[in-house]
């Protein structure tokens, strides 16, 4: 069985017989064995698609079959290895090293949570892939998969629970 979509290391983001642009981690694609926490590589593999977060006060709930979650200003992403958090949603303020959710930017407006390094989290072997959206530069991300939001909201329409995403080189 393969994944249901595909993002290529070449930019190509392949789902329902046609391909979007997409960017992939600014330090290219390694095998999910040699990934490590901020390499700024995507891990190469199949991953479930576990859950969309998005901003309320800047897009509406996507349309999708997976779960929804609102974001708010207290959400964050742990990615201290040594925390028994890491690779967790976590509540801001947060002791551990962790990212936010809630940002200045737009990336995060709509981020899809990957099933990688969470079952259980390996310390160090990387967290916080998502699929998120695009810089307006299109540059690498730190090891997620990004794409502009019309691409994302027609992937969100067509994914469901069990969706599978291949990482490829």
């Amino acid at each position: 069985m393969s994944a249901d979509f595909i993002a290529n290391a070449d930019g190509r983001f392949c789902f329902e017989g046609r391909s979007v642009r997409c960017v992939l981690g600014k330090s290219g694609v390694v095998a999910a064995a040699d990934k490590r926490e901020g390499d700024g590589a995507s891990p190469a593999g199949i991953w479930p698609l576990r859950r969309v977060f998005y901003r309320p006060d800047r897009v509406a709930p996507p349309e999708t079959g997976l779960t929804v979650v609102a974001l708010t200003p207290g959400d964050g992403w742990c990615d201290a290895p040594d925390d028994p958090n890491y690779n967790r949603l976590v509540r801001l303020p947060y002791a551990a090293s962790h990212e936010k959710m809630w940002r200045d930017d737009h990336a995060y407006d709509l981020v899809v949570e990957l099933g990688y390094n969470d079952d259980p989290p390996v310390p160090g072997r990387g967290s916080a892939i998502f699929m998120h959206l695009a810089q307006p530069d299109w540059r690498g991300t730190e090891g997620c998969i990004a794409m502009a939001v019309q691409d994302l909201l027609g992937v969100l329409r067509t994914a469901k629970s069990g969706s599978e995403i291949e990482i490829r080189t």
